[in-house]
């Protein structure tokens, strides 16, 4: 999966904001991809009309056959993109519960165990529970990049943020 369909999920998810979109547009471009509004879109500043920039975006996807999944399929995505994330040493484990979101998405046995113990984080969390707690996170992270079918793409920037 390239960096535009990538964009997809984590638009839906909402992990990709508006300001981003015209980079992405730029290295969409870059990739060799090619349409007028990724490249009036690649041409906006971070600083444009938000509206006006989501707009240019999904037109964008459109001409290029570009899909937006279901919320469901970007939350799983995002759930998975955190494990891999944290089972390759890109995030933290207080990294990945910083990143849980409303939009995660848990359908197999594996995504439910580790979005349950990413939920258990807690600042408070005492100084002995929290090792255990970022075993078993490491641990379901794990076993959860080992079992999906929906890995990112090897060199994926986890939600375009690495900690």
């Amino acid at each position: 999966m390239d960096r535009l369909q990538d964009s997809a999920w984590q638009y839906v998810a909402e992990v990709l904001h508006a300001e981003d979109l015209p980079m992405v547009a730029a290295h969409a471009l870059v990739d060799g991809h090619d349409s007028p509004a990724l490249r009036e879109l690649a041409g906006l500043s971070r600083r444009s009309d938000a509206a006006e920039v989501r707009e240019l975006y999904v037109q964008a996807l459109d001409e290029l056959d570009v899909h937006l999944p279901d919320e469901e399929t970007a939350g799983r995505r995002l759930l998975v993109s955190l494990a891999f994330g944290l089972a390759q040493g890109e995030l933290s484990p207080k990294g990945v519960a910083d990143r849980l979101s409303m939009a995660v998405a848990a359908h197999t046995q594996e995504e439910t165990q580790f979005l349950s113990i990413a939920a258990d984080y807690s600042e408070w969390i005492g100084p002995d529970d929290l090792t255990g707690w970022e075993h078993d996170l490491q641990t379901a992270a794990h076993t959860l990049a080992a079992s999906t079918d929906l890995a990112p793409a090897p060199s994926y920037q986890v939600c375009g943020v690495t900690d």
